[in-house]
């Protein structure tokens, strides 16, 4: 698709962001306007990002959202809005083409990126598809979910590192640690690669409630270093879930990135991503070399 190919052709990067659920119409349009005149002046190209149902929160007493149908409404009214592409997803087959009338980006859930049926009927609507990857996933995993989308006929497939309690490395009960080297790895699948530096940071079942029981917590004062780590390897897109007030956020507050940081953020990542060669393969000599030919000022 044309939106496909321009997200593809960004420079240095593009990014998707939003308040990780649907909280309002009203928050949701003062998010995007907020969030568009920082990347707009930036010369980023900005993909709205919310959900209208987190379908598998920790707990069952869990804020989940407005529903599939208020949900769609208020999507649509941030896109005719502002005029921007809209990412969400999706955790049911029958959802797909309803969710295409308004999404111009459908979203696999981690947990669920290996679902065959899901990921085919999504697909089907012709919409482009980012595949979160698993922490259950090893990244050459990751081709073949991105092949059961194209054999349904649709082309345009991103893959993103570091999803929802999905990170491409090493797994504990309280914590996800990333493993950069899937930024690189993942390219492997003939896909564009997007890095979540926000979900990259939750601590699943880490935060004890009162009265019983535990919640997500998280590490959002460590969400610049990912950030930083995934711009310099190269990546294609960031995933980045920004709120106004993340405190009060009744989703995933921890791992959200305060708004007023937002720029600040990403002027320091675009001064990264020029002076890194992430995007470029790095092809080694491993001829030997004598002694009289080293040059230590050659850059080779």
């Amino acid at each position: 698709s044309a939106l496909f190919q321009e997200l593809k052709a960004s420079q240095p990067f593009f990014l998707m962001a939003g308040p990780n659920v649907i909280q309002s119409e009203e928050h949701c349009l003062k998010m995007c306007r907020q969030i568009k005149a920082v990347t707009d002046s930036l010369g980023i190209k900005l993909v709205f990002k919310s959900s209208f149902d987190k379908a598998n929160r920790t707990s069952a007493a869990s804020f989940r959202g407005p529903g599939m149908e208020e949900g769609l409404r208020v999507l649509k009214k941030v896109k005719d809005t502002f005029g921007v592409p809209i990412i969400t997803d999706i955790h049911e087959s029958w959802q797909a083409e309803q969710v295409a009338q308004v999404a111009d980006i459908i979203q696999i859930p981690a947990f669920l990126c290996r679902q065959t049926d899901l990921l085919v009927a999504a697909a089907k609507t012709g919409k482009v598809i980012q595949i979160k990857k698993g922490q259950f996933c090893a990244a050459s995993v990751m081709r073949n979910s991105a092949e059961k989308c194209r054999h349904a006929g649709e082309a345009g497939v991103w893959l993103r590192v570091c999803g929802r309690l999905c990170v491409g490395g090493f797994v504990r009960v309280d914590d996800l640690v990333v493993d950069p080297r899937n930024f690189v790895a993942m390219r492997d699948a003939g896909c564009p690669v997007t890095a979540d530096v926000t979900h990259a940071l939750q601590q699943p079942a880490g935060r004890p409630l009162e009265g019983g029981g535990v919640a997500s917590g998280g590490m959002r004062d460590m969400i610049p270093a990912i950030a930083r780590t995934a711009v310099a390897c190269g990546v294609d897109g960031l995933f980045m879930e920004v709120h106004d007030d993340p405190t009060t956020s009744p989703v995933d507050g921890p791992t959200q990135w305060p708004l007023r940081h937002l720029r600040r953020l990403l002027v320091e990542l675009l001064a990264i991503a020029g002076a890194s060669r992430g995007k470029e393969d790095f092809h080694l000599d491993l001829s030997p070399i004598k002694e009289e030919d080293f040059d230590p000022l050659a850059v080779v």
